[in-house]
């Protein structure tokens, strides 16, 4: 069996120890005599998988005891719906900051269910290459609340501050953060925010599962018309299994909490480990006229780097060739061309470097 190196926007590689453990329980999970995919979410041996993953978890982010996490499903994209839904009961409008693709796909839903959602910032003048800074965001009166993505995967541009969500009045409001690409990157204070939401799909687990931290004071805010199903309240309370959860996904990403916690060492290791594989790969990119980024350097996203070649005839041949050589899902989002490497928590440093020495003989062929 071969293992190539797989840079794919998710979903995204996962960790090779947690692959192996995860096949050798597949059939016969410690000695019950079938798999993880075939129990019920109610038993004994499910709800202490459910309990552990959620311990380190809360362990890895030192999440406050009065946060409620939730393992739900429906990926980030539901979470445009259900955010506003949960947070606006009580009037108000959602405030967002418009960095890229996703954060507009937020709004778009946003104002799809509730008519306006005022953009309080944007990066759209500059081509969405540098994140508005805190002086350019300006919040309506009647901001019940800000949103914004804390790292656009498709076009590469990541947040350097976590910004302040405060009325002109001087109310501050909770602040909601799409963190799909970015959570578990490294360390996070998670007392900044009031609803943190992610995908697994990228440093979680498999596509299918969703995580959502939401701080207590926020239940109680929820639309009645609200589908019953997205309520963050009704799953705190039914410890995310009001329907049937995304069980083996959840089990996963479990794994993948002790992967982080144990061959890692926690958040502060997989953070260096995160900015020396960008660091080198966008050194790389820097140092040649063959290649380049567009991205502001303060807002160059470590989770995924976009780059060109100076001609793009010679795309083709690139994603051919780095395939061939066993470098994987290296073509950029179809909106945005050129190549894109997500360098997640779970791609080695010896697949940057990979990377990198192909990226130099690609040019000396080619250049």
């Amino acid at each position: 069996m071969t293992r190539h190196f797989n840079f794919c926007a998710g979903p995204a590689a996962l960790p090779q120890p947690v692959l192996e453990r995860a096949r050798d329980e597949l059939l016969d999970y410690q000695g019950r005599g079938l798999s993880v995919m075939e129990m019920s979410h109610r038993s004994a041996e499910f709800v202490a998988i459910a309990e552990q993953a959620e311990r380190d978890l809360r362990e890895l982010l030192a999440i406050p005891d009065n946060y409620r996490v939730l393992f739900t499903q429906g990926g980030a994209t539901l979470q445009f719906a259900s955010v506003p839904f949960n947070l606006l009961g009580r009037g108000g409008s959602a405030n967002f900051l418009h960095t890229g693709i996703w954060g507009k796909k937020a709004i778009a839903e946003a104002r799809h269910l509730f008519g306006a959602a005022p953009v309080v910032a944007s990066s759209e003048a500059n081509g969405h290459s540098a994140v508005p800074r805190q002086a350019d965001i300006a919040l309506t009166d009647d901001a019940a609340y800000l949103h914004y993505t804390a790292n656009e995967t498709i076009g590469g541009i990541e947040f350097d501050y976590v910004p302040q969500a405060v009325r002109p009045d001087g109310t501050e409001v909770p602040l909601v953060c799409d963190m799909s690409s970015s959570i578990l990157s490294g360390p996070l204070d998670v007392s900044r925010f009031g609803v943190i939401y992610a995908g697994a799909q990228k440093n979680i687990g498999p596509a299918g599962l969703t995580l959502v931290i939401v701080r207590d004071d926020l239940l109680d805010q929820a639309c009645a018309e609200m589908p019953s199903l997205m309520g963050y309240k009704a799953q705190a309370e039914a410890g995310s299994m009001v329907n049937t959860p995304a069980t083996y996904g959840w089990y996963l990403a479990g794994l993948v909490f002790q992967w982080l916690k144990h061959d890692i060492g926690g958040l502060a290791a997989m953070d260096a480990l995160n900015a020396r594989k960008a660091e080198k790969l966008y050194a790389a990119i820097d140092g040649s006229d063959f290649y380049s980024n567009p991205i502001a350097r303060a807002n160059r996203s470590r989770m995924n780097v976009p780059f060109v070649l100076a001609d793009d005839r010679l795309d083709k041949a690139f994603l051919a060739e780095s395939e061939h050589a066993g470098l994987l899902n290296l073509k950029g989002h179809r909106s945005v061309g050129g190549m894109r490497a997500s360098l997640y928590n779970a791609v080695p440093e010896a697949a940057v470097d990979a990377l990198i020495d192909f990226m130099a003989d690609f040019e000396r062929r080619n250049g």
